[in-house]
Order: C-alpha cells, then structure tokens, then sequence
C-alpha cells in the first residue's frame, strides 16, 4: 500500500469515528473484557481474544468484528480503498489509542500489554 493511499484510508477513518472507545460505550461486557485483557486489538483491524474463550466472549467479540467489517466496507468504499486497507489503517489507529494495560497484537503475532510508551505497530502505520 503506497503513503498516498494509507493516508487517504487514514483520513476516511478520521472521519468514520472508529475508535475502541466507540465500541466500549456500546456494550459494557466489551469494556470489561478489555478492561480484564481478555480481548486485544489487532493490527489487522479487529478485535482478537487473548488465552482461552468462553462461549459469550467469542460471541461478543464475532458481533463487534462484524460491526467493524460492515463499518470499514461503507467507509473504503466511500474512500476509494480496499475493505483490507481501511481495516489495516484502523488497526494501527485503535492500537495506537489504547491506554496503558490494555492488551493488543504487535506485529510479530504476540500479544502484548500497552505499557506508557507507545505500542509497537507495524512499520507501514503512519
């Protein structure tokens, strides 16, 4: 993906309002699995859970990917990207967004825990 489409996907998300803030106030066992570190972001742009699921964690979290995914269509399309390079775009900006002890996926496939400084992502963020 060339700078020019990435920030045209970053500008597109800017205006979306995609932020795991959002998705929190949606639904208070999200916050709380975040909250627990039993879901992280990816870099991929959708929520992952981090160790063992339970039936109702991997439920919640399949209805917040399907939220993001229909999310990302309208907004690409709208933006002239792909679905993939506005997911991508989103998931460095929400893992960039994320407050210290939250869990997310670095680059490398780890899950890792956002201490003070800022979260490893990917080199193509921007």
């Amino acid at each position: 993906m060339t700078n020019r489409a990435l920030l045209m996907v970053a500008g597109a998300v800017a205006l979306a309002g995609l932020s795991a803030t959002a998705f929190a106030q949606r639904d208070p066992a999200y916050a709380a699995a975040r909250a627990e570190g039993k879901v992280g972001e990816q870099p991929d742009g959708y929520l992952g859970i981090v160790g063992a699921a339970t039936p109702e964690l991997r439920a919640l979290v399949n209805s917040i990917n399907i939220q993001r995914k229909a999310a990302y269509t309208q907004k690409a399309q709208a933006a002239g990207a792909t679905v993939e390079q506005m997911a991508f775009t989103s998931g460095c900006n929400l893992i960039l967004q994320l407050s210290p002890g939250e869990k997310y996926k670095t680059p490398g496939g780890m899950w890792e825990t956002r201490g003070a400084g800022a979260p490893q992502r990917d080199s193509r963020c921007i």
